[in-house]
């Protein structure tokens, strides 16, 4: 397995994670935790997708980053978990 291959795993094992989280009522998508866990597992799936040369993806992972990432600063008052 190549290092590419594990960086991607771990990412989209976190992608994963935050969603089922998510939709058993265990977070909500609404708190740093999630949009954190977002930003990280979209962060590495596309970092991965860099490192093989997959460019459609590396540019879908890294506006579901941005995104992310802008939500996380963007959490309201009060839904910081």
């Amino acid at each position: 397995m190549k290092i590419s291959d594990i960086i991607a795993s771990i990412g989209v094992i976190i992608l994963l994670v935050a969603f089922l989280l998510n939709m058993f009522k265990q977070i909500s998508a609404q708190t740093r935790l999630y949009t954190g866990m977002n930003f990280i597992g979209a962060g590495m799936c596309g970092l991965s997708s860099y490192m093989i040369g997959f460019y459609p993806f590396v540019v879908l992972e890294g506006i579901w980053a941005a995104f992310a990432l802008y939500s996380f600063f963007n959490v309201p008052r009060g839904t910081s978990n």
